[in-house]
């Protein structure tokens, strides 16, 4: 396949759209590429559009941990309709071109949503910190105007910073190309294709990581500390084993999620490669929001028995 490239030496303000080459690489795979990405985007949407409904109908549900479940399968489903459907088009249509404008708003909300993941992962700890470490001022703690509140906050919390980011790095002139070697646009590969010294804009990624994702990410395994110092106490094995069911499944997403994405966006320029760039990306984008709904329910025998009430079965 020919894509138009614009060169180095060309004028930076002829760059009015990018080249996303995607998958363009493995032209014999398109149609296994478009099959699979299709199954996986539907897991994702019924695997969460399931927990959304079985969490706002089921009255055993009626939970702050629910509620705030539902709230991240709701993500999940947003978080995903960022990248896969523009991947999933790029492969059927043979089409890459995407206007500077589109690639902008793409890479706004994919970092906006991706900070409400790490902030509303941060406030499913708390809750099951407050239930585990405090459970006799559990309900007083987590009432429901402290839970909306919460959410609310979660939601809109990244999203100043993370417009003033991408304002950040669109302002900078495109030369070096306007092919950028990723299925989507992001922060590493679009940086690539900057003329002159990008240091600043790098320092700024790496301190937006910082506050998003490092910071989140010590404040979970801090209160998860506490929450296994309390577990050990239990006088019970059987309390032992209900406290870590409840918390393993949200330990696990942590990791998946906060692992893959800090790999991403805190190592060093250097070791970046279009290769790695997209094997992480893949992982963090899209493997992990299709895992957290099977993770979530087939380890929950809460969530299990509400499905099979919904689906009737017995």
């Amino acid at each position: 396949m020919k894509f138009t490239e614009i060169r180095a030496e060309d004028n930076a303000s002829t760059v009015t759209e990018f080249l996303l080459l995607g998958f363009s690489d493995l032209p014999n795979l398109q149609g296994i590429l478009f099959g699979m990405f299709s199954i996986i985007y539907l897991i994702i949407l019924i695997g969460n559009s399931f927990i959304i409904v079985v969490t706002r109908i089921d009255p055993v549900l009626q939970k702050p941990m629910y509620f705030f479940l539902a709230n991240f399968s709701s993500l999940e489903i947003c978080y995903i309709s960022v990248t896969l459907p523009r991947i999933l088009f790029s492969i059927a249509a043979q089409e890459r071109k995407i206007s500077v404008l589109s690639c902008a708003t793409q890479l706004c909300f994919f970092l906006m949503l991706g900070a409400t993941e790490c902030f509303l992962l941060v406030v499913m700890s708390y809750d099951r910190y407050v239930a585990i470490c405090n459970p006799l001022h559990y309900p007083l703690v987590m009432n429901p105007t402290k839970c909306t509140q919460l959410a609310a906050a979660s939601w809109i919390g990244g999203i100043p910073v993370q417009i003033g980011q991408t304002c950040q790095i669109f302002s900078l002139h495109f030369c070096n190309s306007n092919q950028i070697n990723h299925f989507f646009c992001d922060i590493p590969p679009i940086l690539k294709l900057a003329c002159g010294d990008t240091s600043i804009n790098e320092l700024s990624v790496y301190l937006v990581a910082i506050l998003f994702a490092a910071v989140p990410f010590m404040l979970i395994l801090a209160s998860y500390s506490k929450i296994i110092a309390t577990i050990l106490k239990l006088p019970t094995a059987t309390g032992r084993a209900k406290a870590f069911s409840t918390c393993s499944s949200h330990l696990l997403v942590v990791f998946l999620f906060f692992g893959s994405a800090t790999i991403t966006y805190l190592r060093p320029k250097s070791t970046h490669s279009p290769g790695t760039d997209k094997l992480f990306s893949l992982f963090y984008t899209i493997v992990t929001p299709m895992l957290n709904p099977l993770i979530y329910s087939l380890r929950n025998k809460e969530v299990i028995a509400a499905l099979r009430k919904l689906l009737h079965i017995k």
